[in-house]
């Protein structure tokens, strides 16, 4: 038997909810492609061939082979509070969507005491005017209430007895109460500037203090050299942001099952999914333009990282050991971006020192994500090849990168260059049981669950991260 069907009898008038932005805080459509993107990269043109077939086939296709995660998509509690309203008053609530019928009928489990569902099939998208009449066909004309977003559902308002509104711009509520003076405010959701800046990670762009390194090592500080590293920085920072917006955009299923990330803007639906695609396109061209300053080697590093970091998000994330290697790539090639945009000639010693020591930092993180599974009862990561067995191999694995970037460090004090570049190079040598102690105190703390899943961020919020950071920089300066 079909779940539409009319409402006879005295049961009362029943509240019909759109889904897409409405009851949800995103749209599983868009979820739903980024998902199938993010798991087949490789056959993401084959979206726009469902799409030439129609709308109501591309979702069914996607349904076909994928869940987005409806059990953890998030609502919006307005209108979730309008819902429970209404089942107290004995109203039936059904669900009206332009999303794929599975989808609407898992989410309507998840709500509970939902009557019935109506929703796109295989072979009718049901939005506008085919949501109208699949309502007006089970209800009758002005026999149910409406609650929509778009300016699609003015075609559903019409039909309704009453209209509820989900106003996401002053300028749509406005039209809305222009065609319908009665109708009802449910929420005025806003994208606040702030969800778009925390999207962009503003405090990662710590990591492109790396492009500085070339510059201090060598002692070139000629203004020259200074204004080529500041734009190389703000080229990587913008090329970063564009990189951390699509890495959260496929990763949307994974940073809800965890217990900080979750928060993140398009997680929490904060920020909407194309607001976000839009953003990263604006900033990774931004960073190319403001790239041509710089000479051409620069940009082709640049570029080096652009891919680099888009193939991590699609597919070398979920490849054990591939990931970290690349995630310590990624940061090396930020000392090659700033060796680019200056000139400077290319130095093994650093190019070997910050391969070994990313590698170490991106194996603490694997720990550390894996360490809070662990004590979650978890055995796995979501999105990720690991497992929390794995912990045995990575720590060792983790220390053996670090404690090799010290060695580089000391082979480095006995060269020629060293010489050349500082007045009393045994000073230097202070510098390794620094070294020493940080990289064996951040494994400490990760094996404990005390460390922060980002290395970045706990090195820049911790007190003796920054005492160790001082007195590294304090004996370079007595030792030039």
């Amino acid at each position: 038997m079909s779940r539409v069907e009319a409402i006879t009898g005295p049961d009362p008038i029943p509240l019909a909810v759109d889904v897409d932005g409405t009851l949800l805080r995103t749209d599983l459509l868009h979820e739903a492609a980024l998902h199938f993107i993010a798991r087949n990269p490789l056959q993401a043109p084959q979206l726009l061939v469902w799409l030439i077939g129609g709308k109501a086939r591309l979702k069914a296709n996607l349904a076909d082979r994928i869940e987005p995660g409806t059990d953890s998509v998030p609502l919006r509690e307005e209108t979730l509070a309008l819902i429970r309203a209404a089942q107290a008053e004995g109203r039936p609530v059904w669900l009206a969507s332009a999303s794929d019928r599975r989808y609407v009928e898992a989410l309507a489990d998840r709500i509970g005491g939902i009557a019935g569902v109506i929703a796109t099939d295989r072979d009718t998208n049901v939005a506008g005017a085919a949501k109208a009449q699949r309502l007006t066909e089970a209800f009758g004309e002005r026999g149910y209430d409406y609650v929509g977003d778009m300016p699609v559902d003015m075609a559903v308002w019409q039909s309704a007895r009453r209209r509820l509104l989900v106003a996401h711009s002053r300028g749509f509520e406005a039209r809305v109460r222009r065609a319908f003076p009665d109708v009802e405010l449910v929420a005025r959701p806003r994208s606040r500037p702030r969800g778009y800046i925390r999207a962009m990670r503003p405090h990662q762009w710590a990591k492109n203090a790396l492009l500085f390194l070339p510059m201090i090592a060598g002692h070139h500080f000629d203004a020259a050299t200074i204004l080529a590293t500041l734009i190389a920085f703000v080229c990587f920072c913008l090329a970063a942001s564009s990189a951390y917006i699509l890495n959260d955009l496929l990763d949307l299923p994974g940073d809800r099952d965890h217990p900080r990330k979750c928060r993140r803007p398009f997680a929490a639906g904060e920020v909407p999914i194309v607001h976000g695609i839009l953003l990263g396109v604006m900033l990774i061209a931004a960073a190319i333009a403001l790239a041509q300053l710089l000479p051409v080697r620069f940009l082709g590093t640049l570029l080096v990282y652009v891919v680099a970091t888009v193939a991590y998000s699609m597919i070398l994330k979920r490849k054990v050991v591939v990931d970290v290697i690349v995630l310590g790539g990624l940061y090396t090639l930020r000392v090659l971006g700033g060796l680019a945009a200056t000139g400077t000639q290319q130095s093994p010693w650093l190019l070997m020192f910050s391969l070994c020591i990313f590698l170490s930092l991106a194996l603490v993180k694997r720990c550390s994500e894996l360490v809070q599974r662990r004590d979650a009862g978890k055995t796995a990561t979501t999105g990720r090849g690991y497992r929390v067995g794995d912990l045995n191999v990575l720590f060792p694995l983790a220390a053996a990168a670090g404690y090799g970037a010290v060695l580089v460090v000391t082979l480095y004090m006995s060269s020629p260059e060293v010489m050349a570049l500082y007045a009393h190079p045994a000073r230097m040598w202070l510098v390794c049981p620094l070294l020493l102690y940080w990289i064996s105190r951040v494994l400490i703390l990760s094996s404990r669950s005390e460390l922060h899943d980002d290395p970045v961020i706990f090195a820049i919020t911790d007190r003796a991260s920054w005492a160790t950071g001082l007195c590294v920089g304090a004996i370079i300066a007595v030792s030039i």
